[in-house]
């Protein structure tokens, strides 16, 4: 597994998920692609967008937040976790924080409706 420039605990974490989950390197294809945006000479020309492809469930992650291509991989590997997890049908943390902020808009929408009857 490659070291990503991302703190030791990061790594240690990805390590440790991506063994739980079952996926291995060699399972992942991984292309490099030039980003969009603003950012210039420097964005065209360097790759720093990241696709990975899982071969054995076929799902294709992206990721190019970030202008350093290291930084980018760590988040595309940690975008196909979140994939795998909610297609086992695993509860993510994102998936918990989307939930919250539904919960909050519904209990608002319910206050605002009583105060104006």
């Amino acid at each position: 597994m490659p070291e990503f420039a991302v703190s030791p605990e990061k790594n240690r974490w990805l390590t440790e998920k991506m063994a739980a989950l079952g996926l291995r390197e060699e399972d992942l294809e991984e292309t490099f692609v030039r980003s969009t945006g603003c950012g210039g000479q420097h964005l065209n020309k360097t790759s720093t967008c990241v696709q990975i492809l899982h071969r054995p469930s076929g799902i294709r992650v992206s990721a190019s937040r970030e202008r350093s291509q290291s930084v980018n991989r760590f988040l595309a590997r940690r975008e196909l976790i979140e994939r795998i997890e909610t297609q086992h049908g695993t509860v993510t943390r994102e998936q918990k924080r989307i939930e919250k902020l539904r919960k909050q808009k519904d209990r608002r929408r319910r206050r605002s409706a009583e105060k104006s009857e």
